[in-house]
Order: structure tokens, then C-alpha cells, then sequence
């Protein structure tokens, strides 16, 4: 058993090491790993109008977390250890699949639905609710 990678990158030089087919596999698959989770973390938020970069942090932050909580419970699998550069390829993982979709994905749900707006002729703050029904007055019974 090998002991604990704590060294950033010293995983991914080895890798480099054994040729690029190879280094190619492991560090695409140290992407790829956690990379859906950068679009369908700001997906399910369901905001197309909110900051950029505030949703990037967001997204690499909960990417870097579980990547951490994960790293730690394969502590207590026998034969697994922590690898610092696991973690790192997970988190840019998330915030290149983020910076890869979601804001084409927003832009084109941004356009949807200012083109919904124009065809119902609603103003913006009406297209997520409707419009307020109202109710006729009814005289009060004497």
C-alpha cells in the first residue's frame, strides 16, 4: 500500500511519466469524475439572471467539497488513500464542465424566455407567476 498523496501534482508528474496515452486516461478521468456536477448544480438553482462568477464559486466550492468528503471516506476502504491530486482534478473538473455549458445553456433559456414574454405580451416580472387574477367585487350582505 502506498502512503497518503499530499503533494500537489506529485500524482499528476507520475502520471506524465508513464506516457501521454496513459496520463491522458487517468488525468481525463480525474476530469471527468465530478464535471457533471458543475452543470447541474447551478441547473437545479434555476436562476438565469444571477452573477456569473458568484455561480462559478458556488459550483467549484461544492465540487471541492465532495471531492473532499469523498477522498476521506475511501480512507476507511482498505488499500485506498488520500491523493491530494484527486481532489484537484475533481474541482477543475466541475469548473471547466461550468464554464463549458452553463453559460450557453443560460443564454439560450435567457432568449426562451424573453421571446415567451413578447409572444404572451406580458412584462418580465409577470412570465414567472402569471398574471395576478382578480376577483370582482361582490357587495356585502346586509
Amino acid at each position: 500500500m502506498s502512503p497518503a498523496n499530499l503533494r500537489p501534482f506529485a500524482g499528476i508528474r507520475a502520471d506524465l511519466a508513464l506516457g501521454w496515452p496513459e496520463a491522458a486516461h487517468r488525468i481525463g478521468a480525474g476530469l471527468a469524475l465530478l464535471a457533471p456536477l458543475g452543470v447541474l448544480l447551478p441547473m437545479v438553482h434555476g436562476r438565469l439572471a444571477g452573477s456569473p462568477l458568484a455561480s462559478l464559486a458556488r459550483s467549484v466550492a461544492a465540487g471541492a467539497l465532495l471531492s473532499l468528503a469523498i477522498e476521506l471516506l475511501q480512507t476507511g476502504v482498505p488499500g485506498q488513500v488520500v491523493d491530494i491530486d484527486s481532489i484537484l482534478l475533481n474541482t477543475v473538473g466541475v469548473g471547466l464542465a461550468h464554464l463549458a455549458v452553463v453559460p450557453l445553456v443560460r443564454s439560450v433559456l435567457r432568449r426562451r424566455a424573453e421571446t415567451r414574454v413578447r409572444a404572451a405580451g406580458l412584462r418580465p416580472e409577470e412570465l414567472s407567476q402569471g398574471r395576478t387574477p382578480t376577483i370582482p367585487r361582490v357587495g356585502m350582505a346586509p
